[in-house]
């Protein structure tokens, strides 16, 4: 029983980096901004996000961190008997709440910069050495007056100093940033760790912005974790100030700026989750939400250049007896049938339309063929989304009814409409091809 769970492991392990290989690929010389509190630096998973850090700068991805420290300032205020004043959710700094920030600030990022220098035997870090940079990347300009309140030496972002940024990258060195700023003067601010991510992953045009926070992720009115979502659809959140966890409300704002002025992805993970970011960045499923100014999922008619990932996607089907099994060279020919269901760049479904006419009714009909979606994606509608584009597409062509050839999924057809027929109800090309071994159960629906 041992040795049957060895393999199991050993065979998930397999399928899990062979699925992580295109993702490892297409990140490799990409920009990902990682924002995250000073309570990281409190709670159990620290080492693990450092372990997890270690990982995707070792696969040559350019990191910046950029963290917080509100806690860190807290106990220091208390410890000096300094009591913290907010208003709006940002501190008010005066100068004795300055040299607190300081103080933590620095510590803080001590803190950080020896977790990621780890690299002792037998751990994830072995034989790793990542060099941590830092620099005074930012200029900032006092928050000044508001409602009557000085926030004093409470500041905002300026200027983002990308291009130096960029140099430290090139190095292959993980930038970490603290969030204070210096003025022209030469006047230390203190800023928020949302707006200095939100300003840093903006001036980059970095490809990914993650949050990492006390949360699973964004969820709608009704409570339920969205797993995607457009800076529009959040925009609509905000308005109806549907309730977020606190330190996603927070940053909730900044990610659609950011989504909207050129940040490739923003995602939301929960920071108490182990290997939440190896989950998001390396598997189909991902966790968490992820956010884009367009939708990530988007319908495209096929070309030659798909016709490999159609192969891959229709494979497991046709060898269960699923589908009819298409040779390539057949699927070279008839590939401007398809339509293809593209998430982030990778072929999850697809859905062919091959027009008949009937010379005996004289009326033109259409056979929906090779629907099919990933297993692990059959739960999200998308079924449903390429049926409704097939028959759009019908109805464009002027086809009077669309029918079906089916053995496993009859219901799933006559629950949307279709009506079980026989052989005799299709075009006589179609009757001639049917092929009898199968006994495909014929379904048909009028548009």
């Amino acid at each position: 029983m041992v040795a049957e769970t060895e393999e199991q492991v050993e065979s998930a392990l397999v399928a899990w980096v062979r699925q992580a290989a295109p993702y490892i690929h297409a990140f490799r010389g990409r920009t990902f901004v990682i924002a995250f509190g000073g309570e990281v630096l409190e709670g159990d998973e620290v080492q693990a996000l450092a372990q997890d850090f270690n990982l995707l700068a070792s696969m040559g991805i350019r990191l910046v961190l950029v963290h917080g420290a509100r806690p860190q300032i807290d106990a220091e205020m208390q410890r000096r008997g300094i009591k913290p004043r907010f208003h709006k959710d940002l501190r008010i700094t005066d100068g004795a709440t300055l040299e607190c920030v300081k103080s933590a600030m620095g510590v803080t990022r001590i803190e950080i910069e020896a977790l990621l220098s780890q690299g002792l035997p037998n751990t994830p870090m072995a034989g790793a050495w990542m060099r941590v940079t830092g620099g005074n990347f930012i200029t900032a300009k006092p928050v000044g007056v508001v409602d009557g309140v000085d926030y004093q030496y409470s500041g905002a972002v300026r200027k983002i100093i990308a291009d130096e940024i960029k140099a430290d990258l090139d190095q292959q060195n993980v930038v970490l940033i603290t969030p204070l700023g210096v003025s022209p003067t030469g006047e230390i601010f203190n800023l928020s760790w949302e707006e200095v991510a939100e300003a840093v992953a903006v001036a980059l045009q970095a490809n990914k912005l993650i949050y990492l926070c006390a949360a699973p992720g964004v969820v709608d009115k009704r409570g339920e974790l969205r797993d995607a979502i457009t800076a529009d659809e959040a925009d609509k959140l905000l308005a109806r100030r549907v309730k977020q966890a606190p330190e996603l409300a927070r940053v909730l704002p900044g990610a659609v700026r950011a989504c909207r002025a050129g940040v490739g992805r923003v995602h939301f993970l929960d920071r108490q989750a182990d290997g939440a970011m190896l989950m998001e960045f390396f598997t189909r499923q991902g966790v968490g939400t992820i956010m884009t100014n367009a939708p990530l999922v988007r319908l495209h008619e096929a070309a030659v250049d798909d016709v490999g990932a159609l192969l891959a996607l229709i494979a497991p089907l046709e060898a269960d007896g699923t589908l009819v099994k298409r040779s390539r060279e057949r699927l070279e020919m008839e590939i401007g049938r398809f339509t293809l269901l593209d998430h982030d760049g990778v072929i999850i479904g697809c859905a062919a339309l091959y027009p008949f006419s009937d010379a005996r009714s004289k009326e033109k009909a259409g056979e929906l063929a090779c629907l099919a979606v990933m297993p692990e994606y059959r739960r999200g509608g998308y079924g449903d989304q390429l049926l409704a584009h097939i028959e759009a597409r019908a109805k464009k062509l002027k086809l009077q009814r669309l029918f079906v050839l089916t053995t496993r999924t009859a219901h799933w057809f006559i629950e949307r409409g279709f009506t079980e027929t026989s052989i005799e109800a299709l075009p006589d090309a179609k009757r001639e091809l049917y092929n009898y071994r199968r006994r495909s159960k014929i379904l048909v629906k009028s548009l």
